[in-house]
């Protein structure tokens, strides 16, 4: 396996329309951690990153050592945990107050995927200013170098196909196309308004709210033809953020080149207050039709081993799919315990909280309509271990009910 060059010690395989790798490319720009990007195409990436991880996902990094890391998330927790030698972060992703520290991983789970029905929608329902950029965008990064036009054709296809199918088992379908586009308005809306203040979203530097929602509001919704014009013409602030995540400098000058502060005093403005309210009408629902399907499917499994999928192939991420109604309209999803894993960290960075800071995170939660985000656990907790995510031993009936 060749290792990343001495100037960038790390490469991180993805490609530029990938959701996740959107959120740990950001990560590492504005860290200005040295990396390479290296297309998922690369025969590399097929021939030995693939068979390592035990199925074909994206984002990948890769050590100069040859170590791997998979999953935005947890190459964003690698770094900011001190795993890589020599490499300090020029900032921790997480927030030292508590209000602050939860909402950003509210909005880590929140914008990876809570925001995948715009992403999807606005990407694959518009072939009339997309498939163009698309058919081009698709094969340059995942056809194999050199490929010729017959074989980028056929990459596309299958993509698309494959994509489209994905589209519909987060919830999008004809009935819920006018209450995605209705959702999406009013998230930019409110995201613009709250960016009115400050370049990031907990003020003067990203944490790890802002990598979260980086992952669609970049990759799809800022890159894409259709919906890039639209934020560009409807919040202009937030296609301005999509800029600066992407950049290595502060790039705030329209701010005045604040310092990189969060608010003071682990405040949350009023315009931050809507979005998490936002969160709870627009999301919430979702999270609690993926728990009860969950806790019912473990139920119904007593006999998973730990440290295991339940499944028959370890590289599935679906364990079912949940309906529950969204904004009126019944909507059917797949159920992947990923999710589960990001819904924890929420409830861990409470439970972590000393009693002072643990009572105003839950005032937090109480007062924007997140409560629930404390109670709805799971019979099991979703662990990652070797690149996939696998269920732990069974917990104390008090904790998953807590």
């Amino acid at each position: 396996m060749s290792a990343p060059s001495a100037a960038a010690p790390f490469r991180l395989y993805g490609t530029p329309g990938s959701l996740y790798t959107g959120k740990a490319r950001s990560y590492l720009i504005k860290q200005s951690i040295p990396f390479e990007n290296a297309a998922a195409g690369e025969a590399e990436f097929r021939e030995r990153i693939v068979p390592a991880l035990g199925r074909w996902i994206i984002p990948v990094l890769q050590t100069a050592e040859g170590a791997l890391v998979q999953d935005g998330s947890d190459i964003i927790a690698w770094f900011d945990g001190g795993h890589a030698p020599g490499v300090t972060p020029r900032w921790g992703v997480h927030a030292p107050t508590p209000r602050h520290r939860l909402i950003g991983h509210i909005f880590e789970l929140f914008g990876g995927e809570g925001l995948l029905r715009p992403a999807m929608h606005y990407r694959w329902n518009f072939d009339a200013q997309n498939r163009a950029f698309l058919a081009a965008d698709f094969p340059a990064a995942l056809a194999p170098t050199g490929a010729g036009p017959d074989v980028a054709a056929a990459v596309f296809d299958m993509a698309s196909t494959r994509m489209r199918k994905a589209m519909a088992s987060f919830g999008v379908s004809d009935e819920s196309i006018p209450a995605v586009e209705a959702a999406y308005a009013e998230f930019l809306a409110l995201f613009d308004a709250h960016l009115a203040a400050a370049p990031y979203l907990l003020g003067g530097r990203p944490t790890i709210g802002d990598f979260g929602l980086i992952a669609p509001l970049y990759a799809h919704l800022a890159r894409d033809p259709a919906p890039a014009a639209l934020m560009k013409s409807a919040a202009f602030r937030v296609w301005r953020w999509t800029e600066r995540m992407n950049a290595a400098d502060h790039d705030a000058g329209e701010y005045g080149r604040p310092p990189e502060d969060l608010f003071a005093a682990d405040a949350v403005p009023e315009t931050l207050m809507a979005l998490l309210r936002f969160i709870a009408d627009d999301y919430l629902p979702e999270i609690r039709a993926y728990v009860g399907f969950a806790n019912a499917w473990l139920a119904a499994r007593p006999d998973i081993a730990p440290g295991t999928s339940g499944l028959e192939r370890t590289e599935t991420r679906i364990i079912g799919h949940a309906e529950f109604l969204w904004r009126g309209v019944p909507v059917t999803v797949a159920v992947m315990p990923y999710r589960l894993y990001l819904l924890q960290k929420i409830q861990d960075a409470v439970d972590a909280a000393a009693p002072e800071d643990r009572a105003a995170m839950q005032a937090l939660l109480a007062e924007t309509g997140l409560a629930d985000l404390l109670t709805l656990r799971t019979l099991r907790r979703v662990e990652r271990k070797g690149h996939l995510e696998v269920w732990s031993a069974p917990l104390p009936s008090s904790t998953s009910a807590r």
